[in-house]
């Protein structure tokens, strides 16, 4: 100690060209590790929007369904079979599928999905959409969601401004007759809200009766997770019942597992990880071998390993949080890029901001333990 600084903080300032280094290393990982976190949980949060709105409380898919990149159609008369339980209340269909949206101003295609429901029944807790549920019942009006990509048009600018709006919706003309916020996704860059006869207008090779989604909502008090269960025996095979949870589950999992782009955002994590410890490392072991006779000279006046151990770590952990706070700073401020370029939900999170200092105590700590080794070579007998 001198006076009240601790011995730790006064060795890593002393040299302050070698401590901007560390700092910006560490600072280098966080948002590293900060900005693929990120990423992953927009990827994840962007894709079960949509289940997550469902106002239902138990699920139907065909087993055959992946997610909704990839759904399969069963009938609707095994929706209906539903009906029988006491416990429900009611059942909705939900038509779903991608196709084309042309751009009413450059002309130019691109992938849109597109829900077909019941206008009479609003299924979805978003903005906009139980306002305009009665414009659906008109013969090719669809709901446009506001947070699309901009490549679709300038739809939401026009709608607002008063403007007719239409658009070619594979190769059949739609108006806009209102908008609602859904949010684009790594599945979806846009989406369409219509009726169910509005969907098979534009589908017209989709067979009534044959649809993607199936929607159960029981009366008050009932279990939904003893009504799936129920409905897994009594429901002929081929049909996926899950509750609603279990269904946001269901994507997500599919997005974490059976794509590679879960797995690179987790890889993308690690090795800023491992790119911060070997950074540390070489501070703290610079640090160590050029006060190593300090270091013996400390021993042979009578401390301890363990105290000298003690410092080592002590500059570990002060690294740590002093290098963490520039990489939170410039996090904030790519998150708030990468949304605007993006449309994703990427913020920042209580749970992500304690992980990261967490990983940040962790990594220098792991390179402190490494570097302190060098310590074993620092002998009071070297001195003299």
């Amino acid at each position: 100690m001198a006076g009240k600084i601790p011995l730790s903080w006064l060795q890593l300032t002393r040299e302050k060209t070698r401590l901007a280094v560390a700092l910006s290393g560490i600072a280098f990982a966080d948002i590293l590790m900060f900005m693929q976190l990120g990423f992953r949980d927009a990827l994840y949060y962007s894709n079960v929007r949509m289940h997550s709105s469902l106002a239902g409380d138990v699920i139907l898919i065909n087993n055959q369904s992946n997610a909704v990149l990839s759904m399969k159609s069963f009938s609707q008369r095994t929706l209906y079979k539903a009906l029988d339980l006491p416990t429900v209340k009611s059942v909705h269909p939900i038509y779903l599928d991608y196709t084309s949206w042309r751009n009413p101003v450059t002309g130019r295609p691109r992938s849109i999905l597109i829900f077909g429901i019941n206008p009479e029944v609003n299924l979805f807790n978003l903005p906009g959409v139980n306002e305009n549920l009665n414009k659906l019942k008109l013969p090719d009006v669809v709901l446009y969601d506001r947070s699309s990509r901009v490549e679709y048009g300038p739809i939401t600018d026009s709608f607002n401004q008063g403007k007719i709006v239409t658009a070619e919706v594979r190769r059949r003309q739609v108006k806009v007759g209102g908008l609602f916020t859904l949010g684009a996704s790594f599945g979806a860059d846009g989406n369409l809200i219509t009726s169910d006869l509005n969907f098979l207008r534009i589908f017209n090779n989709r067979q009534r009766g044959l649809i993607d989604i199936g929607v159960i909502k029981l009366k008050p008090g009932a279990d939904p997770n003893q009504v799936a269960q129920y409905l897994r025996s009594y429901l002929p095979t081929g049909i996926n019942v899950l509750t609603k949870e279990e269904f946001v589950e269901f994507e997500r999992n599919y997005w974490a597992s059976s794509t590679a782009i879960g797995f690179i955002f987790t890889l993308g994590t690690i090795m800023g990880f491992i790119v911060g410890t070997v950074i540390v490392y070489q501070i703290l072991y610079t640090e160590v071998t050029d006060h190593l006779s300090e270091y013996a000279t400390l021993k042979a006046i009578g401390y301890t390993q363990n105290y000298l151990l003690t410092v080592i770590l002590q500059e570990a952990f002060l690294l740590a949080v002093v290098g963490y706070l520039p990489g939170f700073a410039c996090a904030l401020v790519l998150y708030n890029v990468a949304r605007d370029a993006t449309l994703l939900p990427i913020f920042m999170s209580y749970n992500r901001a304690i992980m990261v200092i967490m990983l940040t105590i962790l990594m220098c700590f792991i390179s402190g333990m490494i570097a302190i080794r060098k310590l074993g070579s620092a002998d009071p007998a070297d001195i003299f």
